[in-house]
């Protein structure tokens, strides 16, 4: 019987799709987000080569199952990314079925976004910024994207210090404490 009211769960629950890419990176459901242009697929291609995993490119499936969200692709477009002056490509194909998966709980939203002059971005860490869809909230961070910085890397980072964070380590806490001489 537990079986089966999981399965129908997922089965009726409430979905939306976004314009966006959902990757696998050590274990965490990256939602990478941004105006098309940014560098979303180009990243995420740069992850699955790094030994990570696509989940869905361009358009992902997110559904609200026991207040989390999970996202997956649309039949039609599994597996297949698009990289302007490329074209289309088929991930499992290039890369083998090691490279993809077929649904991740999203674990941490990544809003790419054109550096724009002036603008405070977050230097300690220790502002919890949130995205929330179907009424869920998950955590997210905004990377600034300028020529020449490795953002695969930046969110491979991004991907294990969320990880560290849902283990009860925020490295931010630990510095303002040790700096202030307090303990919280």
């Amino acid at each position: 019987v537990a079986g089966i009211t999981q399965t129908l769960s997922v089965a009726l629950a409430k979905r939306i799709t976004r314009h966006g890419v959902l990757v696998e990176v050590y274990g965490e459901g990256v939602l990478i987000v941004g105006d098309s242009g940014v560098g979303k697929s180009e990243t995420a291609i740069e992850l699955i080569k790094r030994g990570h995993r696509l989940v869905a490119d361009d358009s992902v499936i997110i559904k609200e199952v026991a207040n989390e969200l999970h996202g997956s692709c649309p039949d039609k477009i599994r597996y297949f990314m698009e990289l302007r002056g490329i074209g289309i490509i088929n991930v499992k194909s290039m890369y083998g079925s090691g490279s993809i998966l077929s649904e991740k709980k999203i674990d941490l939203v990544v809003e790419m976004e054109n550096l724009i002059v002036g603008k405070e971005y977050d230097r300690i860490g220790d502002k919890a910024e949130t995205a929330e869809y179907l009424g869920v909230k998950a955590p997210k961070v905004t990377i600034p994207v300028t020529p020449g910085r490795n953002l695969a890397i930046v969110i491979e980072v991004a991907a294990r210090n969320q990880r560290l964070k849902n283990m009860g380590y925020d490295a931010s806490k630990e510095v303002i404490e040790q700096s202030l001489g307090i303990k919280e």
